[in-house]
């Protein structure tokens, strides 16, 4: 802790993100809440259609983080033309993912749902819960394009060392968010009462909200923001640049579309254990989201901090600072783990839901909490080993552990084994230690150290 300048670095990137996502999370919190209060068909409908939506926005996710890999570098080298045709680059990426996602959802939205609703439930409709998922997910498709194209502005400047605006853009649509939920959800001050549709509905109208703040106050500020100058005079990228992008970034991008699917496949396979599983995991995850920003916000802001390092050629002072940021991270999940465990039995009760319902969350809640150190630890392992470019090792390491690995493991021990489910919950959990172990390794052999813009 004597040259302290890496932590405040770090934090100054990790902060805003982290205000911005808390924020975000508190309101889909708020939301979960509001929601819950309809009842437990209500609260598994939103849940498995945010179980599809994480999927898209994890694609775009990975569909950006590839260029912002060289954005960050292209920063770091001083090359302003260069974070101009990743910006170009990006927005093209968002587009076309966004028209996929949209038309897989349109046509194969019911089927998706359906793989949800094959367990039993305690007094849990598949119809009705089948059809307000779909009302949502169909609202919700709307707001894809206005997510993307913040998605492409924020990522850019938060690789130019601008996370604040972007926080400021994710605050106002918050605020929409709450109000327009509180009056659609219950149909307040004359407007319809619209529940899960009003959900939706209000989730969309922020969306818009907060791209046409991040959009407008960037252009404003292009004398500090010098890439965006000029940026729409053509939308051409040169083609060496693609090629050479979209080498490394499709695996970041097939990485995060399998992991989220992955993701998705775990929560399915759990719900053959019955339906309310489902409730409360969605009730777990409002919560352990609402924190695990902390250290999702420090792995981005890792993975900015060395990728510029290596863009300027600093590669010893990349490897001591990755390490120490590493443990930083896992330092502060510690706090977080003792925040979650001490409100795990108190947080169900807000939900109108049933007892069965209540008791698996406060157990999810606990067990994700314990978690919390290794995968504070692990995240910012994975943007490191990115920030170099590695983006093979990073899939194999990521999503392919979890095809490879978690699913097929959840999948025999749910369907040929009578253990329960919170002992499988564990068991899938703790897989993650092997990679950390693995990916230590490799963090501390330096293979991951390479000057991609140089």
């Amino acid at each position: 802790m004597k040259d302290n300048s890496i932590y405040k670095k770090a934090l100054k990137l990790a902060v805003p993100m982290m205000i911005q996502s808390g924020i975000t999370n508190a309101v889909g919190l708020v939301d979960n809440i509001m929601v819950g209060s309809l009842g437990t068909e209500s609260i598994t409908a939103v849940s498995i259609a945010g179980q599809l939506i994480f999927v898209f926005n994890l694609a775009i996710f990975g569909g950006l983080s590839g260029p912002g890999i060289y954005g960050a570098q292209y920063f770091g080298h001083g090359n302003t033309e260069g974070v101009k045709g990743i910006f170009r680059l990006k927005f093209w990426i968002g587009l076309l993912c966004t028209i996929a996602g949209v038309l897989v959802f349109i046509f194969a939205g019911d089927a998706l749902i359906r793989r949800y609703l094959t367990g039993e439930g305690n007094d849990i409709d598949p119809v009705i819960t089948l059809k307000y998922s779909r009302q949502y997910l169909d609202i919700m498709l709307i707001g894809f394009l206005p997510f993307t194209i913040t998605q492409v502005y924020a990522g850019s400047l938060r690789e130019t060392d601008e996370s604040v605006k972007p926080m400021v853009a994710g605050i106002a649509s918050v605020f929409v968010d709450v109000v327009f939920n509180y009056l659609l959800i219950y149909g307040k001050f004359g407007l319809p009462r619209l529940e899960v549709r009003g959900a939706a509905i209000a989730t969309v109208i922020a969306r818009f909200v907060e791209m046409g703040v991040v959009v407008i106050w960037a252009h404003k500020r292009s004398d500090i923001h010098t890439f965006l100058k000029g940026i729409y005079k053509t939308l051409k990228v040169p083609a060496e640049m693609t090629k050479k992008v979209l080498a490394k970034s499709f695996p970041i991008f097939i990485n995060e579309f399998l992991w989220a699917g992955g993701l998705a496949f775990l929560t399915q396979i759990y719900s053959k254990r019955g339906l309310d599983i489902i409730a409360g995991l969605n009730i777990s995850n409002a919560i352990c989201n609402l924190l695990n920003v902390v250290f999702i916000a420090l792995g981005s802001a890792v993975g900015i901090i060395i990728g510029q390092m290596l863009g300027a050629s600093e590669y010893e002072k990349a490897k001591v600072s990755s390490v120490k940021l590493m443990w930083f991270t896992s330092a502060i999940c510690v706090l977080l783990t003792i925040i979650l465990v001490s409100i795990s039995g108190v947080f169900p009760k807000i939900y109108n839901t049933t007892d069965a319902v209540r008791d698996y969350s406060t157990k999810f809640i606990i067990i994700t909490a314990l978690f919390f150190p290794i995968q504070g630890f692990l995240n910012t392992l994975y943007f490191t080993l990115r920030s170099g470019g590695k983006t093979v090792i990073t899939f194999l390491f990521d999503s392919g552990f979890s095809w490879v690995v978690s699913v097929p493991v959840a999948y025999i021990i749910c369907t040929f084994t009578g253990l329960p489910i919170l002992w499988i919950y564990v068991t899938i959990q703790a897989l993650d230690i092997i990679k950390v172990v693995v990916g230590y390794v490799l963090i501390k052999k330096g293979i991951w150290i390479t000057n991609l813009v140089g």
